[in-house]
């Protein structure tokens, strides 16, 4: 291979450049971005930039030396609009192209909408946390739609800043699919210990200039509206690849498309293992897929498979949340160490008799002990 096209600048992309350089790529490689920026890192955006206490500058994924020993072409503040495997060929929104021997799609995905609240704010980049930052003046009040991990960092990082936060969630409790009913309890009770109006199992309308409109007909009063409630694939441009996508780029277990020479990292990667489609939308996800990806294109075929740890972690006013493995809210919960009601707890998901998920409120040596010891993933082939 003498030219990589890596689409997609953000965790995954730069990951995936540093790792070709590392297993002794020594091609070129071009990354393309859509937005502008030098790739950056997104969990901060909503909390440290989003309170003001870190800049532009710190959230930057690679430094000089980082820039001039990975030899990259960037093509930012461009957006891939086509793949023409045929032609080995990525097209450019500005009407360039970039012919590349091998492609790896890192394109991620952009933050859903809702119906009805056209003015909302949403958090994916760095420029939606900027035009968001500049909202939160003294005195404003804050709704948020949605109680997941960005939600929940949101409201809490608005609340940091004196702001009065109401959270709007259509689950009876946050993250209740994934974490079962009583660490779900766990989470709602952090935001109400920190003075947030957490409302569940309640349905939104739309919104207007007096706030949001909730389906029972009542208002909530607000100046700021944020909705997170998640992302969607960023896929539209790979239309007529010949690339079967749906809820992302479908992969094999190896990370590697159905075209020669192609693969996908990241969120917008469905990889499918033991016959069943898995996407993640987490920050360790993005980072572990690229070694795994990257082998198997320099390979030509597969030749590893990926593994998932399932690590993923939230800061959300005094707490830090943990979880690794894959749990299901009817594994059997038991506390290791502390209990619900404490400030600082790990407990394991049990199910036929193995560990299949830690999950720690402030509690990261044991956490990680436990991580190690009970989720040992078995070697890639």
């Amino acid at each position: 291979m003498k030219r990589v096209a890596v689409v997609g600048a953000s965790l995954a992309g730069v990951r995936a450049a540093q790792e070709l350089r590392a297993q002794g790529y020594d091609g070129g490689i071009v990354l393309i971005g859509e937005e502008r920026h030098l790739p950056y890192d997104r969990p901060p955006l909503s909390k440290a930039f989003l309170a003001g206490t870190a800049s532009p500058a710190s959230l930057e994924l690679l430094d000089a030396g980082d820039l001039a020993s990975l030899a990259l072409d960037f093509r930012l503040g461009v957006r891939a609009t086509a793949l023409e495997p045929s032609n080995r060929r990525v097209l450019l929104s500005d009407g360039g192209s970039v012919h590349a021997d091998g492609v790896v799609i890192a394109t991620g995905g952009r933050a859903r909408t809702l119906p009805g609240f056209e003015g909302a704010f949403v958090l994916r980049t760095l420029d939606d946390a900027v035009a968001l930052r500049a909202a939160l003046v003294p005195g404003v009040r804050v709704v948020v739609v949605g109680a997941g991990f960005i939600g929940a960092e949101v409201a809490s990082t608005c609340r940091s800043l004196g702001l009065d936060v109401v959270v709007v969630e259509a689950l009876p409790a946050p993250l209740a699919p994934v974490l079962g009913p009583e660490l779900a309890a766990v989470c709602a009770r952090l935001h109400r210990d920190h003075g947030t109006d957490l409302r569940c199992g309640v349905a939104v309308a739309g919104m207007s200039e007096a706030g949001v409109h909730l389906a029972d007909g009542s208002l909530i009063p607000a100046d700021v509206v944020v909705t997170g409630v998640g992302m969607a694939p960023a896929t539209d441009w790979l239309a007529g690849s010949g690339l079967p996508v749906g809820n992302g780029v479908h992969t094999d277990a190896g990370l590697a498309t159905s075209l020669p020479a192609v693969v996908a990292v990241g969120d917008v990667a469905r990889y499918h293992a033991d016959g069943v489609g898995r996407r993640h939308e987490h920050w360790t996800n993005a980072s572990e897929q690229a070694p795994v990806a990257v082998a198997n294109l320099l390979a030509g075929r597969t030749t590893r498979t990926y593994e998932p740890s399932g690590y993923v972690w939230s800061d959300q006013y005094s707490g830090t949340l943990q979880l690794a493995g894959h749990p299901r809210p009817d594994d059997t919960l038991s506390f290791v160490d502390g209990d619900p009601s404490s400030s600082s707890f790990v407990a394991t998901f049990q199910r036929d008799g193995a560990t299949v998920g830690v999950f720690a409120l402030n509690n990261a040596k044991l956490f990680n002990r436990l991580r190690r010891q009970a989720l040992r993933r078995p070697a890639t082939v």
